[in-house]
């Protein structure tokens, strides 16, 4: 199995990743269920919270660069999952996408999540998006314009494929995925949490997706 790479290539920027190889997909158990649910139940009641605020705030700040505004539809994946927990409308899905979903509503931070194997590769980088890039985010082929987007590249092609707004459609973990990649967004001032976001992953993939699991920080930290 050919050894994963992901660069870093802005400033201002950590990234938590983990790697899941050979890797269960399926229904989420009871136990990672009630773990969603209690992160539902508590998200909910502290939405109001200064520190939550202050976190919500850096993170459009990461997000707003050059022509990219992080508002209305364009705002972090992180916000969405924090506005349907209050909402009650909090998605369930399947392992993968539920433990990915769990540890962003934890953290606030929000996360990609994308088929390793679907990419086409195992190289990465993460930049911002090019004038006239864009990609689809839904099967009905809705697309997002990608100009001066933190996003994540596939290598050596260079092709944009997750963002932390709304991931690539083409390389969207399902029910056959057996290699996943996980990249967590945050501003430098919360590393410790992205590097702590990553871990829970790794650590939760390990658990209810049977996986092998490696994980680390980019910004200083290293692999594990």
């Amino acid at each position: 199995m050919d050894v994963l790479s992901l660069e870093l290539a802005v400033q201002g920027v950590v990234v938590g990743w983990v790697e899941a190889r050979r890797c269960f997909v399926g229904p989420s158990p009871a136990p990672l269920l009630s773990k969603l649910e209690l992160a539902v139940v508590a998200a909910a009641g502290q939405e109001a919270r200064s520190s939550n605020r202050a976190r919500k705030t850096a993170v459009r700040d990461l997000l707003r660069f050059g022509a990219y505004k992080p508002t209305g539809r364009a705002k972090p994946a992180s916000e969405y999952l924090l506005r349907e927990a209050v909402e009650g409308r909090f998605p369930r899905i399947n392992t993968l996408a539920d433990i990915n979903n769990l540890v962003s509503l934890e953290t606030l931070l929000p996360i990609s999540l994308l088929d390793v194997e679907a990419a086409g590769g195992c190289a990465f980088r993460v930049r911002r998006g090019r004038e006239g890039e864009a990609y689809a985010f839904n099967a009905s082929g809705q697309e997002i314009s990608l100009r001066d987007l933190l996003l994540v590249a596939r290598l050596p092609a260079d092709l944009p494929c997750a963002s932390p707004v709304k991931d690539s459609q083409a390389t969207k973990t399902h029910a056959g995925t057996r290699r996943a990649l996980g990249i967590v967004y945050a501003p430098c001032a919360y590393a410790a949490e992205a590097k702590a976001a990553a871990a829970r992953m790794a650590e939760l993939m390990a658990r209810f997706a049977a996986a092998e699991v490696s994980w680390g920080l980019l910004g200083g930290e290293r692999e594990h």
